[in-house]
């Protein structure tokens, strides 16, 4: 006998009119609404990694679709930077670079903070798509307001018209979609470049004033600067312990 699904929290069962909706992180759990999903979260936090872990594909925190994102690794940006953290050092990272990539840029260094807000920090942006949200676009705003505060980060085209288009750029564009969460494994593979997501929490943290969870990047920054020059060892951090590895 197949087992009706009903509301993790309230047990409701679905109708046609309001049918239920699936935990983006891990997509296990079902709710019949985002009052009955923020009164659950201080349960289901515990096991909503641990389930995410066998979660293939990110999707709105709150959605009845399932369909997997595009990722296309052939065009994920027009101009690849030389010496990447080099310019991230002189805060030069999105200078040079076409406006779409740098707007893509910008969106995905947003997104995988609130994902590792999220998944680290055991909380989110009340107005975030992991809060219930339709789409990250309040807090992208103020993401832009706070970039535009930090002397030299944002490349010198930028102005209030750009703000805008890249906020447009976000709502329209089928990879960087402020309506759509993301995870590493998906930068990774979107830019074929394991360093990426590196590379965009060093710059959230330049927009932030700090790392994920409160770490600060800079260590490892000066690591991937010597690596660039051809010397030191390399070096990633895991996220998941804050621990520091090294392979000679």
């Amino acid at each position: 006998m197949v087992e009706t699904p009903k509301c993790s929290r309230c047990s409701k069962l679905p109708t046609n009119a309001n049918p239920l909706k699936r935990c983006s992180k891990c997509r296990a759990v079902t709710y019949c609404s985002r009052e009955c999903q923020k009164e659950d979260w201080k349960a289901h936090k515990k096991l909503c990694a641990l389930l995410a872990a066998n979660a293939t594909t990110s999707t709105p925190f709150m959605t009845t679709t399932l369909a997997p994102r595009p990722v296309n690794t052939s065009n994920a940006l027009s101009v690849t930077a030389d010496k990447p953290f080099h310019k991230l050092h002189s805060k030069t990272w999105l200078h040079g670079r076409p406006e779409k990539d740098a707007f893509k840029l910008l969106i995905d260094t947003y997104r995988l903070r609130m994902e590792d807000m999220y998944k680290f920090e055991g909380g989110a942006e009340t107005d975030s798509v992991y809060n219930g949200s339709p789409d990250g676009s309040e807090g992208f705003k103020r993401f832009l307001k706070l970039a535009e505060s930090r002397p030299g980060v944002l490349p010198p085209w930028w102005s209030q018209a750009k703000a805008e288009e890249c906020l447009q750029f976000g709502m329209t564009d089928d990879w960087a979609s402020l309506a759509s969460a993301v995870e590493k494994a998906d930068l990774i593979k979107h830019y074929d470049d394991a360093l990426m997501p590196m590379q965009l929490r060093m710059f959230g943290e330049q927009v932030y004033g700090t790392g994920p969870g409160g770490m600060s990047g800079m260590p490892m920054l000066q690591t991937q600067m010597a690596m660039e020059n051809g010397s030191g060892h390399f070096t990633t951090l895991d996220a998941t312990s804050g621990q520091l590895r090294g392979n000679r």
